[in-house]
């Protein structure tokens, strides 16, 4: 597998069969094969290539957490007491069920994570009595999305 740092060269039918896949990755193979003009068999092939480079990660079932009851969703900015509170903080997040995503970053928080709760009353139990008992965490900054306007991969 190549390193995220080298760049992998696809060609037309590649970027052809990732637009098919990542519309529908469900969608059969043979049917990308008849719609671009090739084997199916150079598809899978094309496709193993893909995947041993490192371009393709996986492919899954997106879940709509409304349809479970999950409907506030937040950003919330995390200050550390200090730099060398990093990895520990981060392991205790990653016990923390409704976090989705988090990042080290720049700027003035040193973490920023992803949460997904039932409610803002949830919101603030996950606050208070999760992410705020964590060694080195100093405070926290909540900003609540109201909206997903946007939301895309990166262009092929």
């Amino acid at each position: 597998m190549k390193s995220a740092k080298e760049n992998v060269k696809i060609d037309g039918i590649d970027k052809k069969i990732l637009r098919f896949l990542m519309s529908d990755a469900r969608k059969p193979v043979l049917e990308i094969a008849r719609n671009i003009g090739i084997s199916g068999a150079a598809i899978h092939q094309r496709l193993r290539k893909l995947e041993n480079s490192g371009l393709i990660a996986g492919s899954k079932f997106v879940i709509n957490p409304k349809v479970l009851g999950f409907s506030t969703m937040a950003y919330v900015g995390i200050y550390l007491d200090k730099a060398m509170s990093n990895p520990v903080a981060v392991k205790q997040l990653e016990k923390i069920p409704e976090i989705l995503e988090c990042h080290y970053t720049t700027g003035n928080w040193s973490i920023l994570i992803k949460v997904l709760c039932r409610d803002n009353e949830h919101l603030m139990q996950v606050l208070n009595n999760k992410i705020q008992q964590i060694d080195g965490v100093s405070r926290t900054e909540t900003f609540i999305s109201l909206d997903q306007q946007i939301e895309r991969q990166i262009t092929i």
